[in-house]
């Protein structure tokens, strides 16, 4: 089964100092919203285990800023688990070559969503531990709120199995995972605020309108590039050998 742990925060874009913790054994029971990595690799316990860091954007579309908070939608993916259930969740991907975390959250909404939007505001980042193919992934998400400018609710992506358009209040019944849902919460009063100040709103906008990448983004693009490496081979530890008695029994 796979090991994960998540947090999120509400800092900015920045270096990530997260120290590698050992993952925790399995609990017995699994509480609703408990991340799984879709291929459930469970390791030998003297595997050594590669731990590699990958980082994602994604982001919360919303239909229209101009409505009341009561009457907002979210853009959601649904994809199915091994067994069978649909796991909603926000959309999101890796930060490629070239890109700003901005740019990936609103490349990857327009894949995973069909829907064209640009970013209002930064909601926050999301972070957790996972096993998959033999390795230990420390996964670092930054999520933003995007406001929908345009496009059809698709689900055209391969890797995703339903879309829709969900009440913002509907939210964080419909979420999966137990850290999206906390950032739906979040979310409501930052549309609240940034509806009630025209200001700061712009200037929100315009502070997330970037195109260049800053060196984190970059060294990001290049961790992920390198995640489809094949891990090391792992080599087997060697027994010391105890000296031998000599036949007389000195020594």
């Amino acid at each position: 089964m796979a090991v994960m742990t998540a947090k999120i925060t509400r800092t900015g874009l920045s270096q990530d100092t997260a120290t590698p913790l050992a993952p925790k054994p399995p609990a017995r029971g699994r509480r609703r919203g408990a991340r799984m990595t879709p291929d459930r690799v469970v390791p030998e316990r003297t595997e050594r285990l590669r731990t590699v860091r990958e980082t994602s954007a994604g982001g919360l579309v919303i239909s229209d800023l101009e409505l009341p908070v009561d009457e907002l939608a979210a853009a959601l993916i649904g994809r199915v688990d091994r067994r069978g259930r649909m796991m909603w969740s926000l959309p999101k991907g890796h930060i490629e070559t070239g890109e700003t975390a901005e740019q990936t959250a609103v490349r990857e909404v327009a894949e995973e969503t069909g829907i064209e939007g640009t970013v209002v505001a930064p909601l926050g980042k999301i972070d957790y531990w996972f096993v998959s193919e033999g390795r230990r992934i420390h996964k670092t998400v930054h999520h933003y709120l995007l406001r929908s400018t345009g496009g059809e609710l698709s689900d055209a992506d391969y890797e995703v199995s339903e879309v829709a358009w969900v009440p913002l209040h509907e939210l964080p019944r419909r979420l999966t995972y137990s850290d999206e849902r906390r950032l739906a919460r979040m979310a409501r009063g930052v549309i609240a605020d940034l509806a009630a100040d025209p200001q700061r709103l712009a200037q929100s906008e315009a502070e997330s309108s970037r195109t260049e990448p800053n060196a984190y983004e970059r060294a990001a693009a290049a961790r992920n590039q390198r995640r489809n490496e094949p891990p090391p081979p792992v080599r087997p530890r060697r027994r010391r050998r105890r000296p031998r008695r000599p036949a007389n029994g000195d020594g």
